[in-house]
C-alpha cells in the first residue's frame, strides 16, 4: 500500500496507531508477535526502495505545504457513535451498517460523522459535575499569583481525558480512574484552600445544568447538595484521604447492552484479527437483572418513605430549601408527601457530615439510601466492621442488621475508615452494586460502589420522629 503511494506521486504519508493494538487488545500479541506482523513490516519497509522514514519534523522542513487544511471537530468514527445518547447511537449504528451492506460506505464516510466528545458531558453528569469542579479548580488556581508549579501539575493530573469518556475503551465506568481524577483534584484544592479559604457555604449552578447546588464544607470535609428535589449528596469528599465517598455511577442503558440481549457476533473470515469494535465476549456472566437502570440518581441520603399498609417505599423527591447558614455549614429542607411532613438538615463539622431527620404526620418506615464509592470495591482490603470490633464480611457481599447503632466501612487500600452512626437503633442492610459496561476484553461487571439502606419506624402520628444519623471519616 505503502509503494501504491509512492507509485501514485504522493511524497508522504503518516502511520500511527494506538499502542493497544500492539499486545494489548485481545489476539494482538499472537498476531504482532508470535506471528510475526510487526517484525515483517519494520523489515519490509526498511527493504523498500520506495520508503524512506523521516520524522514529522525533518519532513515538514523539507516539504512545502499542499494548502491549507482546518481539522473539523470530531473523532474516529466509534468515539463519534460512543458520544451520543443510546436511542441515537443506535440509530446511528444501524446507519452505517445498512451503508457498508450497500457498499456506499466509504463514499460516505467522511460525512457520517456522529456526535462530538463534548456529548459526554451532557449524557453523564458524574462526567459533567468531575470537569466543572476541575474547570472551578483551575480558575481559582489561575489567581493564585505565583503559583508553585506541583499546583499546576495536580490540575493537569486532574483533566486526564481517560476517565471523562466512556466507549471501548474510555474509562468513566472504571472506578480507579475517575479516583485519580479526584485524588488529585482534591489535593489541588486543599492546597488552594490553604493559600486562600474558601466559604463554609456556596450557592451556585456548579456544573452549568440549570439547578443550583449547595456546597457545605468544613476544610476538611466537602458536600455537595443538589437543590433538585431529592435533598441527597452527590459528592461526599474527605479531603485528608483525597476520596470523593460520592464517585458513584448511576446504571443506565447503553446502546450496546441490545448486542447482550441479541447476542449478536460478527462474521470473522479466520484473516487477520477481529476488531474489539465488532466482539461479543463476556468477562462475567450476565443476567436480565444486570441490565436494569437506575430510576433515581446514585447518592447518598436519598430518602423514600413506605406508608404503614403500602407495598413499596415512595420516593421523597420534593424537597424544598428553608435555609441555609454558613456560619453553622447547615442547610434544612422539607418535604410534605401526603399526610407526612419531614424536616431534614444537613451539616459538616470538621470530619463529620450529620443528617437529622423529623417527620411527623403519618405511620410508616423512613428510608435513607447511601451510595458509597469505597476503593477497595469487592477487594480483600475493604471490610465491614460491627460495633463490637466483628467483621461480618466485605463490601462486596449482602449484610443485613436489625436494631444497629452503628457500621464501620474500613479500607485498607484507602488507608481510612468511615463510620455511620444513628441515633436510635435502624435497620441497616448494605449490597454492592455494579454497572454492565463493555471493554476490549468483552461485557463486564464492575462493581461502582456500596448501597446501604438505613430504614427507621415512624409510628407517633400526633408527635414528630427525630433521628440523627452521622457520617464521620478517619484517615
Amino acid at each position: 500500500h505503502l509503494e501504491s503511494l509512492a507509485d501514485a506521486g504522493h511524497r508522504g504519508a503518516v502511520y500511527f496507531d494506538d499502542i493497544e493494538k500492539f499486545g494489548i487488545w485481545p489476539e494482538t500479541y499472537d498476531w504482532v508477535y508470535i506471528r510475526g506482523w510487526l517484525e515483517q513490516f519494520i523489515e519490509g519497509v526498511l527493504a523498500s526502495p520506495k520508503i524512506r522514514t523521516s520524522t514529522y519534523a525533518d519532513f515538514h522542513a523539507s516539504n512545502a505545504t499542499r494548502g491549507i487544511v482546518y481539522l473539523p471537530t470530531t473523532s474516529y468514527i466509534e468515539m463519534n457513535e460512543w458520544t451520543l445518547p443510546a436511542p441515537a447511537a443506535a440509530t446511528y449504528s444501524q446507519l452505517l451498517e445498512r451503508e457498508k451492506h450497500a457498499g456506499r460506505f466509504e463514499q460516505v464516510k467522511p460525512f457520517t460523522r456522529g456526535g462530538i466528545w463534548r456529548n459526554f458531558l451532557s449524557r453523564y453528569p458524574e462526567s459533567n459535575w468531575m470537569h466543572k469542579r476541575m474547570q472551578s479548580a483551575s480558575e481559582r488556581l489561575s489567581r493564585v499569583p505565583a503559583a508553585p508549579a506541583d499546583l499546576t501539575e495536580l490540575l493537569h493530573r486532574a483533566q486526564a481525558n481517560d476517565a471523562y469518556w466512556h466507549g471501548l475503551f474510555g474509562g468513566l465506568y472504571l472506578p480507579h480512574l475517575r479516583r485519580a481524577i479526584w485524588n488529585n483534584l482534591l489535593r489541588l484544592e486543599a492546597e488552594l484552600d490553604r493559600l486562600a479559604p474558601r466559604p463554609g457555604l456556596l450557592r451556585a449552578d456548579v456544573d452549568l445544568d440549570g439547578v443550583d447546588e449547595l456546597l457545605l464544607n468544613s476544610g476538611s470535609l466537602q458536600a455537595a447538595m443538589r437543590l433538585d428535589g431529592n435533598a441527597a449528596l452527590h459528592e461526599l469528599s474527605f479531603y485528608p484521604l483525597r476520596q470523593n465517598f460520592g464517585d458513584t455511577l448511576r446504571r443506565r442503558r447503553e446502546h450496546y447492552h441490545q448486542r447482550i440481549e441479541q447476542n449478536e457476533q460478527t462474521a470473522h473470515d479466520g484473516e487477520g484479527i477481529r476488531s474489539a469494535h465488532d466482539r461479543v465476549d463476556f468477562k462475567h456472566p450476565i443476567s436480565e437483572s444486570d441490565l436494569e437502570t437506575d430510576r433515581r440518581p446514585r447518592a447518598s441520603f436519598l430518602d423514600a418513605w413506605q406508608a404503614s399498609g403500602t407495598a413499596e417505599p415512595r420516593p421523597l423527591d420534593t424537597y424544598a430549601l428553608l435555609g441555609a447558614d454558613g456560619t453553622l455549614r447547615e442547610a434544612t429542607l422539607r418535604c410534605t408527601a401526603g399526610e407526612l411532613v419531614c424536616d431534614k438538615s444537613i451539616g459538616v463539622s470538621d470530619n463529620t457530615l450529620t443528617v437529622r431527620y423529623a417527620c411527623g404526620g403519618s405511620v410508616g418506615t423512613m428510608q435513607t439510601a447511601l451510595n458509597i464509592a469505597m476503593p477497595s470495591c469487592d477487594g480483600y482490603s475493604g471490610r465491614y466492621v460491627l460495633e463490637d470490633g466483628s467483621v461480618p464480611g466485605g463490601f462486596g457481599q449482602l449484610l443485613v442488621l436489625d436494631d444497629a447503632r452503628g457500621l464501620t466501612l474500613d479500607d485498607r487500600w484507602m488507608g481510612g475508615s468511615i463510620r455511620i452512626t444513628a441515633s436510635r437503633p435502624v435497620e441497616i442492610e448494605a449490597a454492592p452494586f455494579h454497572t454492565v459496561s463493555l471493554s476490549e476484553a468483552g461485557f463486564e461487571k464492575i462493581m461502582q460502589g456500596v448501597a446501604l439502606y438505613l430504614r427507621w419506624a415512624v409510628d407517633k402520628p400526633g408527635n414528630r420522629t427525630e433521628i440523627r444519623l452521622s457520617f464521620h471519616a478517619d484517615s
